[in-house]
């Protein structure tokens, strides 16, 4: 079919069959201005039609002839019930050749795929379309009612409100509590961002430090001070160390450690961000939204999904799009390229001299280090290297193995991996793509540290974790040393 015909030229329109779903298209394209011509073959339905100032006609859609009366028309639209009437419509009209734009009506996904293999351009199921805006409207009212319900928590807040967030939290959690926060402010409550453990990996500092957000270290502050206590983007970093009553919860993990019982709960599995959560409150509550928080939601979104590119939902998308506008992008660049400590380049010098390789997969031992979270950028930068699909670097610091991992590889769940390696001495977590596990030295090796034998722990920690690993791999330990 040619495609020199565009919808802004499109002018005359016909209707094949006009019952409820055909005659509320006639009075939408009638009330837009286009001609509209109409067929059917129920006689008392053309008359009604006609009353109402249709232009309308008796005929049969399946027969031949209705070709000859919709000739000049741009767009035939076969919306009768009978499907079988719509398909022999369709065969007529592409045999005859002209080049209209046909938009036809199926009852399954069957018969959708028989129209469409006849030459329909667009096939629509009106069940599909029903059940589809229904779940729309079934989303929006669940979304207002949530809305409703999170306002009442915290209007309900005597004195402060506490939002705490995942130890060492990452972009997302401070993102989704910085916008927990603004809408707080809204309704005239103050709020704290709580946190424990330290802002670690440059990245997240320079998130804090260029967005201006203000964070509370929890050793700062007692809990018996706060009214309302939320919980946010909490899941991953485990239950609360102490056992207040939690408000409100917001997360897109499903909880771990057990239950926390909160007055609001919000846990969507479905997105991959909790900062795609709360940028849907902020639109649902109608706030004006700050270029800060604007910036930090979309940034939060962004490094949850590997800037879209793992685990996105279409939910995370038009949250993103929402934001793109309001936020702050030469900060966000700032954000997304720190300049690198010079502990950070250290681990990376030490992680690619003492690489082993086997396959596309890569595990290295970057020895004893300071600053644990430089392990996370050095797998991230060493799955830059050719051929390399799955990245492993770990280190002892504090008498406990860290180690984090990275990979592209599709077939592999690097999160799965570390779990079936070291689950049984230490906690692993993470994404199919993005993992980390902490290991106490001790439980690993079966020997007490000490000065004296640090360098004996480590030679036997590097044997043990590079077996380990490569075997939960599935790949050869007997690689090619450093990948020369």
């Amino acid at each position: 079919m040619s495609t020199g015909i565009t919808m802004a030229s499109m002018s005359r329109y016909a209707i094949l069959g006009c019952g409820s779903v055909g005659h509320a298209v006639a009075e939408e394209l009638v009330g837009e201005g286009k001609e509209v011509e109409i067929i059917d073959r129920d006689e008392g339905r053309v008359e009604a039609l006609r009353d109402q100032d249709l232009d309308a006609n008796v005929a049969d859609i399946r027969d031949e002839s209705v070709v000859d009366e919709v000739a000049d028309c741009d767009v035939v639209l076969i919306l009768s019930s009978d499907v079988e009437a719509n398909s022999a419509a369709v065969e007529n009209l592409r045999a005859r050749g002209d080049d209209h734009f046909i938009v036809a009506r199926a009852s399954d996904p069957v018969s959708a795929d028989e129209l469409t293999e006849l030459g329909a351009d667009v096939v629509i199921n009106p069940s599909a379309v029903i059940a589809d805006s229904a779940l729309r409207a079934l989303e929006t009212g669940e979304l207002e009612y949530k809305a409703r319900n999170l306002a009442e928590v915290i209007d309900d807040t005597d004195g402060r409100m506490a939002i705490l967030v995942h130890r060492s939290p990452d972009p997302d959690s401070i993102a989704s509590a910085a916008a927990l926060r603004d809408i707080a402010a809204s309704r005239d409550v103050e709020a704290d961002i709580i946190y424990e453990g330290e802002i670690g990996h440059q990245e997240n500092r320079a998130f804090v430090n260029l967005l201006g957000i203000d964070l509370v270290s929890r050793d700062e502050v007692d809990m018996d001070d706060y009214g309302t206590v939320a919980l946010v983007d909490y899941a991953k970093g485990g239950a609360p160390t102490e056992a207040e009553a939690i408000d409100i919860l917001v997360d897109h993990y499903e909880k771990e450690n057990g239950e926390v019982d909160a007055s609001f709960e919000d846990v969507r599995s479905n997105v991959s961000a909790t900062s795609t959560i709360l940028t849907k409150y902020i639109q649902e509550l109608d706030l004006n939204l700050s270029q800060e928080v604007a910036t930090a939601l979309l940034y939060g979104i962004r490094a949850e999904t590997l800037d879209f590119k793992r685990d996105t939902t279409p939910a995370d998308l038009t949250a993103a799009a929402y934001l793109y506008p309001f936020a702050d992008h030469d900060t966000l660049e700032q954000v997304e390229s720190p300049s690198m400590s010079p502990e950070t380049l250290d681990v990376l010098a030490e992680a690619i001299r003492n690489r082993e390789v086997s396959g596309s997969h890569l595990v290295s031992n970057a020895g004893f280090i300071r600053d644990r979270d430089a392990l996370a950028q050095a797998a991230q930068h060493l799955l830059n290297l050719e051929g390399i699909t799955t990245t492993a670097v770990f280190a002892i610091a504090d008498d406990t193995i860290y180690l984090a991992a990275r990979s592209k590889d599709i077939r592999m769940n690097i999160g799965k991996v570390l779990d079936d390696a070291f689950g049984e001495m230490g906690e692993a977590k993470g994404h199919s793509t993005d993992a980390a596990v902490e290991i106490p030295l001790g439980i690993f090796t079966g020997i007490e540290t000490s000065e004296d034998n640090r360098e004996t722990l480590l030679q036997l920690t590097e044997e043990a974790v590079r077996k380990k690993l490569f075997d939960a791999m599935g790949v050869d330990s007997a690689g090619e040393g450093n990948g020369s």
